[in-house]
């Protein structure tokens, strides 16, 4: 049975489940994907693009890349997430602490849909509404 808890992957999760280069991220998500619900935001999926484009002669992580991206869901952007997005950024730039454009973007989205964002990224760290976990432990 699948509970309402939604996990969203970062970016560099994304890339180790898809590379292989974590084995415990792999693991991970096949054991949790039993129960809960696993997704990516539009805006982790445009950096994966990005990523494969740069490389179009990679051709065994497109065909993971792509594999993982249609085995989950893609989470669009909307006005909710922007509205996030502002109170987030404005929050961190007056604490003195701004993460990245692509970090805050992608910590709104999960704090908009209220996921558990799968990252290796310690940085992420300094957003302390946001839960995180990180299934790369091997790493």
């Amino acid at each position: 049975m699948i509970s309402s808890t939604l996990y969203l992957l970062d970016s560099n999760m994304v890339g180790y489940i898809a590379s292989g280069r974590s084995t415990a991220a792999r693991l991970t998500m096949n054991q949790v994907s039993k129960h809960h619900l696993i997704a990516t935001s539009a805006i982790v999926e445009g950096e994966a693009r990005f990523g494969l484009a740069r490389k179009p002669e990679a051709t065994r992580i497109r065909a993971s890349v792509e594999a993982l991206l249609s085995g989950i869901d893609i989470l669009s952007w909307d006005s909710t997430t922007a509205r996030s997005y502002g109170t987030l950024r404005a929050q961190l730039f007056a604490a003195g602490t701004p993460l990245s454009t692509i970090d805050t973007l992608i910590a709104a989205h999960a704090l908009s849909v209220d996921a558990i964002l799968v990252t290796h990224d310690n940085a992420f760290k300094q957003v302390s509404a946001l839960r995180t976990v990180d299934w790369a432990t091997d790493l």
